[in-house]
Order: structure tokens, then sequence, then C-alpha cells
């Protein structure tokens, strides 16, 4: 097999090479003798010869025309394509078979001449008692490839189909050769040779056309159709061959009968051609054979029925039958495939024991060592042997192609358990074959020893009868020719036993068996030595012949119902290789294929169909019942269902995994490899999706490797802890969730969950972060500050609105007025009554049903829009922790040793370069994000400002005035919180709230208008408020303390406590306010940062940031 030969380690060739030409091996004084042997031999050789190029280069070439293509995927004009690569192919069969036509005449001829009924014309040598059957056994092969011929032809409508196109090409291509560039001086011999080739070839009489040949050639003096007595032997051979068939035909003992059979139904038809007479007793008997035989597999799918043939090749000879036999015989079709249908199985158990016993006797023989005193009985023994396999295939395979071809020629449909009684006999076929193959060593050592028996046995036989021939005295010209003949037959059998050796002996014998050389009790065993001479010879190449499946491609349909029939018999799963085997017998058949430009196509066009069916079938299958059985035996606590072997009938599915590997093209399946390649694949993905299953996982893969023995691998995902919290790849597709319902903490840089009905909140911190992140890898970084600025483009959009609504900008163009005309009165300070008021006043255009403002709801804007900023800065943080800890084996930062270049100067495999590469670049990445990390605040600060500040978002520059109200806004809001946390009912309590100050310093930075609000000197303002407050209610004390009225006194207490609550959270307010300025880098005004940023790129030549809203980052 050609894409399997680098896994053969060795192959016996047992098949000997002949030396010696044919001229060399005929060699005895009688001269005329030698010339008939000599002729006859060439003949037989020439037959065989083109037997095997018919068998091998054409059958395959014409069957597989048209495969390799789907129906779904076919391109317009591909047919046309195929059937012009396919022209040339139809030239050499035209050769052929002219060729074959030349041959089939000449046999004819040179039978006539030595059979010749013309008194006048001088013998070549007496020929009343010689009869060369074997020469007319080759005629009917080479008959047989014609016949053969026309049936692939018949029964190929694809091949056909395609011939009408390409015509009706042609056609198109004459009306307008200018188009297609071809001169129409070269179109219309091509048109003819296509005229030639449809004749001869595509209309079905190639067998035809050679019988009906003028075989009468009086230019050479030969006559044949008035030759009475070549008539009479041509006929009488005929009736012999037909006789030795019928006699094994159907019987265990059969070998090659069938194949005779349709050499001599062909002869029948050539001598009916010939002599045009009809020999009605030896057409009712070549018809009764289709009772026990109502078809002949020719070739891989094609089926011949023989009464078709021989009514419609003799139609005087069918006249003659009456319609009642005849319908007989066609009934016998239907008749044979029901009693087929009940039988198989039994046939199937039948021949197990037969074949099972046979490989028995095959390891016997094998290992018992041969004993000198009994040689000669256990080559004997050993010769039964390996006949008896042989015969075994032989009958193993007719029934199955005789069967299936049937099935399939009649539209019958198959019975599920045919097909597997059918799959099963392919098994044992293969088990036959395997077991020779197993044991060619002692095959290949006792084949030259058994044929050097037969040799020495036949040698005696022939010698006795020499002996005989020289005994008597009498001198005849036919007595010369039997010594003559006895002595070429001897010298023959003094060699190897070569195919031409023993062609010599069969030719010879054919003269030296007459006039009673042989008795009757000594012809015949050394009919049966020469027979198991032929055998033995050619053992390798006829177990290859019967025990080959390629026929299996045509009926791969089977395939689906077989594996499903493997897989519910798991106990059975070793058989699997033998059907592998013989799907593997198509391949050498398939490099004939001539109709695609690389036969590769048709092959890959195969090994994907048996993957796709062996995967959805089996291996599929498989893998999801082991992963169902490792699961519901994990989780048997939950009681899923009744896992009890006796009531559910579970599989023993670990008897797949004891297999070895299944050779098929150029690969091996290893269903255990792939079943644990699955397992650790899912196990992992499904892991990384859930890292809190990460126990159950692992305790399914220990199961897997306890049950049914997989090594599987362990996924070195980083186990999710209790601490790990909510997932970095869950908030960033759920950022505008987690936004809303996560407070941010700027000091501590962590997030609490505003409200949950368990009994505590969740926290995310940076360690979180940071085990997320080395989980997900540090792409996940990117990806996320891209989610984040899309959710920002549309909290802006709507903070946008906000400020262009009439009412917000009216007034704070008016407070914006007032605080220019009165800032001088007011010692530069924006008046914390004209916050009040602007809160106070936005409550009146209205509020929501839960009773917020819309500056309430603007807060919790800006709040989220600050959120969404801590989230940046810990996605930050924790990348930074993440690498920091990953590299901290690395000894030296700054002098990393470059592990490629050093791998190269050692000369190591291109795979240790490539680990070493990728180390290299896990280790710059790492070097790289731990050193400085990325600054995300730059860049969303840089995306997002130009717009801002653009003229057309002019309504946008009044936010410094809208941040005061605000503030007061955020600080009743937050003090009201923080009161709830003493209450029984903690509904919408918190006591931080950072993200207010993030987006409040994020938005001011983007408007640049730091310089602005520090203009209002708004927190000096509200602590000289509360400082002026707080001291009056001191003096109020104070005048108070003489009276000893404690409610009053009360009353103070409560206002400067509540004063002192107010200051304290204004306070807390500025300094988070304060510090998230420092991210933004609040000392430097645009103009300042624009300048310096020009500074740089023209010292650096770097690329421009981006500036645009379609994409900040690319993932990594």
């Amino acid at each position: 097999m050609k894409q399997n030969n680098f896994l053969i380690l060795f192959l016996f060739q047992l098949l000997p090479y002949e030396q010696s030409s044919l001229l060399e091996l005929i060699k005895t004084d009688n001269k005329v003798l030698n010339k008939v042997i000599t002729v006859y031999a060439a003949l037989c050789s020439e037959v065989k010869k083109l037997k095997y190029e018919g068998e091998i280069k054409f059958y395959n070439g014409l069957l597989y025309y048209g495969e390799g293509v789907s129906d779904s995927c076919v391109v317009e004009g591909e047919s046309q394509v195929q059937m012009g690569r396919f022209i040339s192919f139809f030239q050499e069969l035209s050769c052929f078979v002219s060729r074959c036509f030349e041959v089939v005449v000449n046999v004819v001829h040179q039978l006539a001449a030595l059979y010749n009924s013309n008194k006048g014309v001088t013998k070549i040598i007496e020929s009343s008692g010689v009869h060369f059957q074997t020469v007319y056994e080759h005629l009917g092969e080479l008959l047989v490839v014609l016949l053969t011929l026309d049936e692939i032809m018949e029964n190929h409508g694809t091949l056909k189909d395609h011939w009408k196109m390409y015509k009706r090409l042609l056609k198109s291509v004459h009306h307008n050769p200018g188009k297609f560039a071809i001169p129409e001086e070269k179109l219309k011999p091509f048109e003819k040779l296509l005229f030639k080739l449809e004749g001869q070839l595509l209309d079905g009489m190639i067998f035809q056309a050679c019988v009906e040949q003028r075989f009468d050639d009086p230019g050479e003096g030969v006559s044949v159709s008035k030759n009475s007595a070549f008539a009479e032997e041509f006929a009488l051979n005929i009736r012999t061959i037909f006789t030795n068939v019928e006699s094994k035909i159907g019987e265990p003992s059969e070998i090659d009968q069938r194949d005779k059979y349709a050499g001599v139904c062909g002869l029948y038809v050539l001598h009916f051609h010939i002599f045009r007479t009809v020999d009605k007793k030896l057409y009712k008997a070549l018809l009764d054979i289709c009772k026990k035989v109502p078809a002949v597999t020719l070739t891989s799918n094609i089926i011949w029925f023989p009464d078709t043939f021989l009514m419609a090749k003799v139609p005087a000879a069918a006249k003659l039958m009456d319609k009642k036999s005849v319908q007989s015989v066609r009934a016998q079709r239907d008749a044979y495939l029901q009693q087929r249908a009940q039988t198989l199985t039994k046939d199937v158990q039948s021949y197990y024991v037969f074949v099972t016993s046979w490989m028995m006797k095959m390891e016997a023989i094998s290992s018992k060592e041969q004993r000198n005193d009994k040689l000669s009985e256990d080559l004997s023994s050993r010769c039964n042997v390996f006949v008896q396999g042989i015969l075994y295939a032989y009958s193993i395979g007719t029934i199955i192609k005789t069967t299936m071809n049937l099935y399939m020629s009649m539209q019958r449909p198959m019975t599920k358990a045919s097909v597997k009684a059918l799959c099963r006999l392919v098994e044992l076929l293969k088990a036959v074959e395997h077991t020779f193959h197993r044991r060619s060593m002692v095959v290949a050592d006792s084949v030259s020893h058994i044929t050097q028996h037969l040799q020495s046995q036949a040698l005696n036989s022939i010698g006795t009868a020499k002996k005989r021939v020289i005994s008597d005295k009498k001198y005849s010209e036919q007595r010369l020719d039997v010594l003559s003949s006895l002595v070429m037959a001897e010298n023959a059998l003094n060699g190897p036993s070569t195919k031409e050796r023993r062609l010599v002996v069969s030719l010879a014998l054919s003269v030296g068996t007459q006039m009673k050389t042989f008795k009757d009790e000594e012809l015949l065993p050394l009919q049966l030595v020469l027979k198991k001479l032929d055998l033995i010879s050619e053992l390798k190449e006829r177990v290859k012949v019967q025990c080959d499946c390629s026929f299996l491609y045509w009926h791969r349909a089977v395939f689906p119902i077989y594996l499903d029939d493997v897989y519910d018999h798991a106990v059975d799963a070793a058989r699997i290789h033998y059907m592998f085997s013989a799907l593997r017998d198509s391949v050498p058949t398939m490099l004939h294929a001539k109709h695609m430009e690389s036969c590769d196509q048709l092959l890959e066009s195969y090994d994907t169909e048996i993957m796709q069916v062996f995967n959805e079938h089996l291996l599929d299958k498989l893998c999801k019942e082991i992963e169902k059985d490792l699961r519901l035996s994990v989780h048997t606590h939950l009681k899923l269902d009744d896992r009890n072997p006796f009531k559910v009938g579970m599989k023993d599915l670990a008897h797949f995994f004891y297999l070895k590997p299944i050779r098929f093209f150029n690969r091996f399946i290893h269903i255990k490899a792939y079943v644990t390649h699955y397992l650790d694949k899912t196990f992992y993905n499904l892991t990384t999706v859930a890292l809190h299953d990460w126990a159950t996982y692992s305790e399914m893969r220990n199961l897997a490797t306890q049950r049914y023995g997989l090594m599987m691998t362990e996924a070195h995902l980083p186990s999710q802890t209790l601490e790990q919290g909510l997932d970095v790849l869950e908030i960033m597709r759920n950022i505008h969730v987690f936004v809303s319902r996560y407070l941010y903490n700027l000091n501590n840089q962590i997030f609490i969950e505003k409200t949950s009905n368990n009994k505590h909140l969740n926290t995310i911190n940076i360690r979180h972060i940071a085990n997320s992140i080395r989980t997900h890898g540090t792409g996940i970084m990117n990806t996320t500050v891209n989610f984040t600025y899309q959710f920002l483009r549309k909290k802006f959009y709507i903070f946008s609105q906000f400020m262009y609504d009439e009412h917000i900008k009216s007034r704070l163009i008016k407070d914006i007025r007032f605080f220019r005309e009165t800032k001088d009165q007011s010692d530069q300070k924006y008046p914390f009554e004209r916050a009040e008021k602007f809160n106070r006043g936005i409550r009146k255009l209205g509020i929501t049903p839960d009773g917020q403002s819309y500056l309430d709801q603007f807060r919790q804007l800006i709040s989220q829009i600050g959120n969404a900023m801590g989230y940046v800065r810990m996605i930050r943080s924790g990348g930074l922790h993440c690498c920091s800890s990953a590299i901290r084996f690395v000894p030296d930062l700054e002098d990393i040793v470059n592990f490629e270049e050093l791998v190269k100067e050692e000369g190591l495999s291109e795979e240790t370069q490539k680990a070493a590469s990728l180390l290299d670049s896990v280790l710059g990445d790492l070097t790289s994000n731990s050193a400085e990390g990325t600054e995300y605040f730059k860049m969303l600060v840089g995306v997002f400002a130009p717009e801002f500040r653009s003229i057309k978002n002019m309504h946008l520059r009044n936010f410094y005035m809208i941040v005061p109200p605000l503030t007061v806004n955020f600080v009743e809001h937050s003090i009201g919180c923080k009161e709830k946390l003493n209450k029984k009912n903690k509904g919408g309590a918190a006591f931080t709230d950072d993200g207010f100050a993030m987006g409040v310093a994020y938005i001011l930075k983007l408007l640049d208008q730091y310089l602005e609000f520090d203009s209002l000197h708004w927190f000096q303002a509200v602590r000289e408020k509360y400082m002026k407050e707080m001291s009056a209610v001191v003096k109020e004390q104070n005048v108070q303390a003489t009276s000893q009225d404690e409610k009053l006194l009360q009353t103070m207490n409560l206002t400067q406590k509540r004063l002192d609550i107010y200051l304290q959270e204004f306070e807390l307010l500025n300094f988070s306010l304060s510090s998230a300025r420092i991210f933004f880098r609040a000392d430097k005004t645009a103009a300042e940062e624009t300048q310096e940023r020009k500074d740089r790129e023209a010292a650096a030549k770097a690329v421009p940031t981006c500036t645009d809203g379609s994409e900040l980052l690319r993932d990594c």
C-alpha cells in the first residue's frame, strides 16, 4: 500500500521470479513440439498480462470515475473537466481492447491450425488425443475481461452522463472555435476520435465486437468456421471445463470455479458466433447453474447475471427454452436473497467455528517443530492447512460480495441483522489474512519446502509414466511427442515453482497424458498435486486476492450500522481493527483513478468521509457517554437516576480503551488518547468558565483514571478560592450593572456591594482582580478598558443631555453671572446659600416615585462614571500585582537573558527554539507590565477631552458651577446613608462612595476646569460657613449655660454635633476630590499638557496617540 509502506518494517516476497525465457524452458529434441508449446505458452502469458492490466488499471480507472466529488459542492463545468482528463485513459483502453481482440483471434487461429479437418494439409503434431484445456481456460479469462468492461460501462450512469455533457460542450466549441482558441483543423480529428471511442467502448459492445470478428483468414491459410475438427475440439474443451466447474461450484472446496464458469459462458458464445451451432444440452446445463449461483461478482460492485447474458448473446438457443424455465431461473435470484437473509446468522456462526479452528491449527503448526522422521506428513499437513485457509477465505468472500452486490443491483433493502452478519464475515475474512500475515515467518519457511515436496511427488508420477513409455518399444511420432512432453514437464519441475514453469508443465501434460500414459489412479493424484502446487506457489497472492475487501468502498453505507453495533457490544471492540483493515483495501485501487488532477483528492475525500462517520457513530458517542458516566458517578449523592447496572443494563466501555491504535491511511486512531483529549479539553474549558467547580472536575479526572485507566492532564488553572469574588470577565460583560450596585473606596481601593439579600456584602479588592487576571491572562486588562470606554460613551451622552437642559443651563448661567458680579464682595468665594438654593430649587422641577430629584440622578450618574474609573484603576493595580507575582522568580529584571539566541547557538531542535522564543515573549510582556503598567487614565482622558473641549459642546463648560450644589446634595445623601447603618433596617446604608469624587475629578479634567473650580474657593466657603455657625452655637451655649433649660441645651448640643458631622463630610469629600485629582495631573492645564506632548513627540518621533472615539485599545 503506497500510503503505508513506511509502517511495514519488512515484507516477505514468496513468489519466485523466473530468470529464464520461455524458449529456454521449452527445450527438447522434438523441435515441432517445442514450437507448439512455445506458441501456446507465449499466448497464455500474454493473456495473463492483459488480464492483470485490465483488472488493476482499467477496471479501477473506470469504476472510480466521478468519485470523490460530493453532490453539494459540484462546480459548474467540473463534469466536463473530469471527462477531459479521462479522454487519454479512454485512448489507452481502446488500444488495450484492440490488443485483446488481436490476441483472441491469434489464439483461435493457433488452435484451428493444430486441429485442422482439411486432410490435404499436413498435421503439425498428432492432435487426436491432445486437449489444450489450459489454453481454452486462458482464452475464457480474456473474454471475461472484455465482458467485465462491458458490465462496468453498462452500470456506470455517471460516466455516460458526463460523456454526453462533454459531447455537447464539443458542439459548442465547434460552432464557435474562435472563442475557445482552438483551430478547426484540430477539432475534426478529435471529434472523429470521440465517435470511434464511443462506438468501441461506451455502447457496451466490446465483448460482442470481439466474438463477431472475422476469424477466417484465407490469406493466412487458416480456416476456422468450416473447420469441423476444431469445432468439435472447441466444444469438447468447453464441456470438459464445465464438467470440472459444475462439480465444484457452490461446494466448500470451490476455489475459482465461478470465474471459470464466466469464462465457459464466454467460450460458449464465442463458439456459437464462430460455428453457428447450438448445443442445447450444454446451454440448459449452463442455465441450470444459475439456480445454484444466481449471479457472479466480476469485480468490486459489478455483478453479472449469466442467464441474462446467455439469452442476449445466444438468441437462437434462448428461443428453444420455454418461458417457464426462464422465469424459474430469474425467480431464483429473489429466492437466493430470501434464503441468504435467513441463513446469514447461521453461516456466521459456522464460519466463526471453522475459522477459529483453522487459526488454532495455524498456531499449532507454527509452534510445533518439524520432525525429520515425519517430514513428509508434516509438509502435507501444513499444505492442507494453508489450502484450507484459502478455501475459507474464498467461501466467505463469495458470500459477502454476492449478497451485498445482489441487494444493491436489485435495489432491495437489507435488514440490520443481515448487515451486521455480513460485517462479521468481513471481520472473519480479514482474520484469515491477518493470521497468514502474523505467521508469515513460518509460512515463508514452509512454502519453499512444500513446493519442493509437491514437485517431488509430481516428478515421481511423471517418472513412472515416462518409464512406461520408454519400456514400450513400438515407435511412432505420437509416442515421441508424449515422451518429449514428459521430459519437458520434468525439466520445468526441476527448478523454482514459477508461474512460467507451471504453465509449461500444464501444457506439456496436455500432450503427455494421451495414449493412456498415466493410469486413472495416477492421473487424478497428479492433477491434485499440480493444483496444490499452483495454490502454494501463489499463496501470498491468492490470500491477498481472496481477502481483498476493496469492494466495501461501494458498500460503505453499512459502516455506520457496523459502528453502532460495535458500540452496543463493547466487549468485542477489538474486532474494529479488522474492519479498518478491510476499508484500507480500497486505497491501492484508488491510486488508478484518472478523472482528478491527483488521486490524492479521492483518497482525502474517502479518508474524510470514513473519519466523519467514525467520529459521529463511535468516538463522539463514546466521549459523551464517558463524560456522562463520570458526572453521574461524581454526583451520586444527588440521586439523579437509577445507576443499578442490573436494571439499567449499562455497557462496560472500558474495553475500547484496551484497544491498540487503529491504523488508517497515514494516521493511527488511538481511541484512548482521543477520549482523554476530549475530557481534558472539556474539563479545562468548563473549569475556566466556572472556576468554583474545579474540585468537581478534579474528582472526575481521578475517577476517569481509576475506572477507565485514562491518563488525564492537570488543568493547571488557578483554583478559585472563597476570596475570589466576582470574576473580571463577568464585571466586564455587565459593567453597567456593576457600577450601579457597588460603591468605591478610594483609599483602600476596594469595591463594596450596596445592598444584598445575603447575610454578608460582597467586596472586590486588588487581590481578587489579580487572581482573575492570572486566570484569564493579562490580555483581559485591555479588553476591560475597551468595555469601560464603550460604557463611558453612553453615560457621557446622558451627561451632555442633562447639562443642555434649559432649566439647568439657565440656572448655571445665572449663577456664573452672579458670582462674577459679587466675587469681590464675597472675598472670591462662592456663597454656600446659593448652592443650597440650587439644590432645593431643582426639587421643584419634579421628583421620581422614590423621592429623587434630577440633581440626585445626576449625582448618581457622576458616581457611576467615577466607579468605572475606579474599576479601571483597580484593573491596573491588579495587573501590576499579578505581573510582579508571576515575575518574582526572575533574578534580574534589568538584565534578562535572551533564551532564543542561546538555543540557536547550541543548535537545538526547532520545537525548542519555538519554546525559547515564546518564553522570551512572555518574560518581555511581564517585565514591561510589572515595570510601568499602562497609563489607562491618560488614555481615557486623551480620547474624550478633545470632544468635551470642542466648540459644539460649549454647554458643558458650565459644569464647574454645578459642582457646589452637587457636593451639597452628595453630603446630604452620604450622611443619610451613614445614619442608616445604626438602624435595624439597613436598606440603603453605606459608609463610602468615593465614586462621586472620582467622577467629578475626571469630568473637570476632561473640561480643563480645575482652575475655574478652584476660583470658586468652594470648600473654604463651606468651612467658613460651618465654622461661623458653630461659633454662634458655642456663644449661645455660653449665654444659656446659666439657665437650667435642659431641652434647650440638648438642642444646642445636637445642632453642634450635626454641624460637626456636615463639616466632617465636606472635609472628607474635599480630601477625596484632591486625591482623585492627582490621578488626572491636576497640576497642569490642557495648554501645558499639549505643549509638553508636542515637545516629547518632536524629540522621540513617537506615534501620535489615539484621539478619536472609534476604538481605544486593541485586545492583546
